[in-house]
């Protein structure tokens, strides 16, 4: 059953579970920086539109298939909400993606999971 999955492994050569060297791209330094910049970009404005009780982080990781961006917001009650990156290596340094677009799209659902957290419980001021 494994032998059928790029997953499998090769015998002496790639251990299971893990892909195969030349299955997953490499990304040059300046793809890295570019990917960074533009999620640190969009973290950078979802700060704007949020007050300071919200975590925001942004992340760069290598996944399976190439690259991996996150862009996370923690609200002070509530659950976490985040927006992912998933570019093709050709396609890093000319991402097609509005940052305020979706810095806005996180801050509008961060506000909302505080909103549906907080329903029901009466506020100590308005």
């Amino acid at each position: 059953m494994n032998a059928n999955t790029p997953y499998a492994g090769l015998p002496g050569v790639t251990p299971p579970g893990e892909r195969a060297p030349e299955d997953v791209s490499e990304v040059t330094p300046e793809q890295h920086r570019a990917l960074r910049e533009h999620v640190s970009e969009i973290a950078s404005l979802t700060r704007e539109y949020l007050p300071h009780e919200y975590a925001i982080g942004a992340e760069v990781r290598r996944g399976a298939t190439g690259p991996e961006a996150t862009v996370a917001v923690e609200p002070p009650v509530g659950h976490p909400v985040s927006a992912g990156l998933s570019p093709e290596l050709n396609d890093i340094e000319d991402l097609d993606v509005d940052a305020s677009e979706v810095a806005r799209g996180l801050a509008a659902t961060a506000a909302l999971q505080v909103k549906q957290a907080m329903d029901g419980h009466d506020l100590a001021a308005r």
